[in-house]
């Protein structure tokens, strides 16, 4: 495998086992907030969510030959549809559990559109097709995706800001003057000192954690898209596809961001080596697996690149550990009550780090490719996705209503990015296939 470039770059074979697991485990907190924020806003299950995410993690890591150090978790981008088939299913007298099946099944379809446009890849290769996906493209798509996730930061953060404040310190300091393992390790420091100073003073109600079961399993058929098919209501299920097919042409431009955030972070072509093609079907079977058995829609998650930045250790094999931590606990509801108690705040305060280091590598994206903004189309380019996402997510009741469905900001902004980008002349982009290695 082709090793990084980049100078301060941590090998988990000179690591040891234990700090190895440990840098596993805090990549499975980087994902905790997000990720179980999905369920709790659907309604789905939070433990079905972490199994799926955890299946999915290692089903992508197969497919792209163990290669590309990405953890996937829930997509907040399914959430207008989800809302939006619920809504249909509520105008027909079904209620929230019933109606959630049917999106799901919405979602499994969406998922299988990853494989349309891994199968482009392989057909045409990557740098025909790239030239869709420039800088100017991914780039600004990738700095939007940290600052419309920036909203939910504060909004968590603004529960106790001293608890907030009290998380990014710790990750602040432990990053910039922690020495050895404290240094790599600032995100699981900041979850766990922030949250027992946070229990410490009485702001914790653990009383869910007592209630629940050490062991549970992660999901009822009950809830799973097969049990639309019982009685199924075929114009529900049709309605639901047309609903939620569109989403998956952002989700699938978001990945390709985050690929390239990914790459850009560990100075790896993995665009080229294992190839688009397989990180786009690792992420769409990981998405209709999860989607068919009541869990949220997956996707490679910009929580986890940041902590790749932070921690510099971008061995694969800690993402797996991750992976592996999230199925165990899956099945385990204590543990996910507990989890689902931690303060808003401490899930604020690391948020607002880690979303801050999504966008700082989409304008890393930029400046690395040196896109020219002295190009008024790429002024123009950059300028329009960065409005439509920011704007349509915090100025139009976060969706936008196109026909049949509701499009997000970073959707709209990702096809409008994409057109603009094909359609107006002085494009000058050359994909590189060139992977760096040592």
């Amino acid at each position: 495998m082709a090793q990084s470039v980049l100078q301060d770059v941590y090998d988990v074979r000179t690591l040891g086992r234990s700090k190895t697991l440990i840098l596993g485990l805090q990549h499975m907190f980087a994902m905790f907030g997000s990720t179980i924020l999905v369920p709790a806003i659907t309604g789905l299950s939070v433990s079905a969510t972490l199994l799926f995410a955890g299946l999915g993690t290692l089903l992508f890591h197969v497919l792209t030959k163990m290669k590309v150090p990405a953890f996937l978790g829930s997509s907040f981008a399914f959430l207008g549809g989800y809302a939006a088939v619920c809504q249909m299913g509520a105008e027909k007298g079904l209620d929230l559990a019933t109606s959630l099946p049917y999106a799901c099944i919405g979602v499994f379809c969406a998922g299988l559109m990853y494989f349309v446009l891994a199968g482009l890849f392989a057909a045409f290769g990557v740098k025909k097709v790239m030239r869709f996906f420039p800088p100017i493209v991914t780039g600004p798509i990738i700095i939007a995706i940290g600052l419309t996730l920036s909203g939910s930061a504060i909004q968590s953060a603004s529960s106790n800001w001293w608890v907030a404040i009290l998380a990014i310190a710790i990750i602040i300091v432990s990053n910039i003057w922690g020495k050895g393992m404290i240094k790599i390790i600032p995100i699981l420091l900041g979850v766990v000192g922030s949250y027992i100073v946070a229990a410490c003073f009485g702001l914790v109600d653990f009383s869910p954690v007592k209630d629940a079961a050490w062991v549970g399993f992660p999901f009822k058929m009950k809830d799973t898209a097969f049990a639309v098919f019982a009685n199924p209501d075929w114009s529900l299920i049709v309605a639901a596809i047309i609903a939620i097919l569109p989403i998956s042409l952002a989700t699938m431009v978001e990945h390709i961001g985050d690929i390239c955030a990914i790459s850009s972070t560990t100075g790896i072509n993995y665009l080229e080596d294992p190839g688009l093609h397989r990180t786009l079907m690792g992420d769409g079977f990981a998405t209709a697996l999860a989607s068919m058995f009541g869990a949220p829609a997956n996707t490679s998650y910009g929580e986890n690149t940041g902590v790749l930045n932070l921690t510099r250790v971008f061995d694969p094999r800690v993402i797996r550990i991750a992976a592996v931590f999230a199925i165990i606990l899956s099945f385990c509801p204590k543990f996910a009550a507990l989890i689902s108690v931690m303060p808003s705040a401490t899930i604020g305060g690391v948020s607002l780090v880690l979303y801050g280091m999504i966008s700082a590598v989409g304008v890393r994206n930029v400046v690395e490719n040196q896109v020219d903004f002295t190009a008024s189309r790429n002024v123009l380019v950059a300028a329009i996705i960065l409005v439509l996402a920011i704007g349509i997510k915090y100025g139009a009741n976060d969706a936008l209503s196109i026909g049949f469905t509701s499009l997000s900001g970073l959707a709209v902004a990702a096809i409008v990015g994409i057109v603009l980008n094909a359609v107006l002349p002085g494009k000058d982009y050359e994909f590189d296939t060139k992977v760096d290695k040592k």
